[in-house]
């Protein structure tokens, strides 16, 4: 089993206080994950304040940091690590830079960038982006638009698309990435996702979910790969679950209760995922209960514990929530 770290390229407001890190601590940050033995370090990508923050935060605006720029910055500082997206949100961006982009860090980093996308969580911020351009639009027909663009792009010269959203034609893009298949991760825990993972993905990154619901989803994941003529351990099946140790469950639990997380977890709840769960769906524990719930994920067939999402509150209980675990938990996994 492999772990990543989330990065807080996007979370001030929503999982941090305002303001949690500056920007070139996130290169630091990541040289800690990659000398303590993480696969990779992730970032999210938000664009604009939520509107629970700013009736949260009404006096501050958080700091939203570009993903794929930071994600260059830490492939240029580090030699090992993977840098990945988790999640982009493929409805705000243009296909054809987007394909640009991610080929280029695919490139410059020696094949170590994976790319995960989705719709996005909160649709006002997709609102505030798009303003009157795209009136009515459908995030996830976007999105499937979005992937068939993407797609060609990383694999055909040239290459042309006339669709509802993007349109383009006889694109010529060199050079293609040197990962082949590239690593791209299909973002989201509801089953259009596990359908868009089946057929295309080469990894599934959902959100967390009660492990039973967990358990369900990955076997239809990988019954569907299967049915559609896919080998479906070539999808690695990542989730991006939240960790918080403590000495004791009860510590744990409490600390953990104290973070910005809490809050988030509530504004997600629209999504189907009971905020009542938050605490046993996700790493949250003492160490020992910690690797009892990793390896009951490990037998329901999770790959990666991708984006890890740490609750604190300060950029030193992050670093030494990192530590604790890769020191105490890591090696009893494998």
């Amino acid at each position: 089993m492999k772990f990543s770290v989330c990065l807080a390229t996007g979370y001030e407001g929503l999982a941090y206080p305002i303001p949690f890190c500056k920007p070139q601590e996130l290169v630091t940050t990541a040289q800690l994950c990659e000398r303590l033995g993480y696969d990779g370090v992730w970032g999210n990508d938000h664009i604009h304040t939520q509107d629970y923050v700013r009736e949260k935060y009404p006096d501050q605006i958080p700091n939203f940091h570009e993903p794929l720029i930071a994600l260059a910055m830490i492939a240029q500082a580090t030699t090992t690590l993977r840098v990945g997206s988790a999640i982009l949100v493929m409805p705000m961006r243009e296909p054809v830079m987007l394909a640009k982009q991610a080929i280029t860090l695919d490139q410059m980093s020696g094949g170590r960038f994976a790319l995960a996308v989705g719709i996005g969580a909160y649709r006002e911020e997709f609102l505030a982006w798009a303003g009157s351009r795209f009136p009515g639009a459908r995030r996830g027909d976007m999105l499937d638009e979005g992937l068939e663009c993407f797609r060609k792009l990383l694999t055909e010269t040239p290459a042309s698309h006339d669709g509802e959203y993007y349109s383009f034609k006889d694109i010529e893009i060199m050079p293609k990435p040197v990962q082949d298949p590239f690593p791209l991760y299909i973002g989201g825990h509801n089953m259009q996702a596990v359908e868009r993972a089946a057929q295309i993905g080469q990894g599934w990154l959902p959100g967390w979910r009660p492990f039973d619901e967990m358990a369900e989803r990955i076997s239809e994941l990988r019954r569907r790969a299967a049915e559609l003529g896919r080998d479906p351990a070539g999808i690695e099946v990542a989730p991006q679950f939240s960790l918080h140790l403590g000495k004791t469950v009860e510590a744990a639990e409490e600390s953990y209760k104290k973070s910005g997380l809490v809050a988030h977890r509530v504004s997600l709840a629209y999504t189907g995922r009971d905020p009542k769960h938050q605490i046993t769906g996700n790493l949250v524990g003492s160490p020992d209960l910690v690797l009892e719930k990793l390896a009951t994920l490990k037998e329901i067939g999770v790959d990666h514990c991708a984006a890890m999402v740490i609750a604190v509150n300060t950029l030193e209980e992050f670093h030494e929530q990192v530590q604790w675990f890769a020191e105490e938990i890591m090696p009893k996994v494998g």
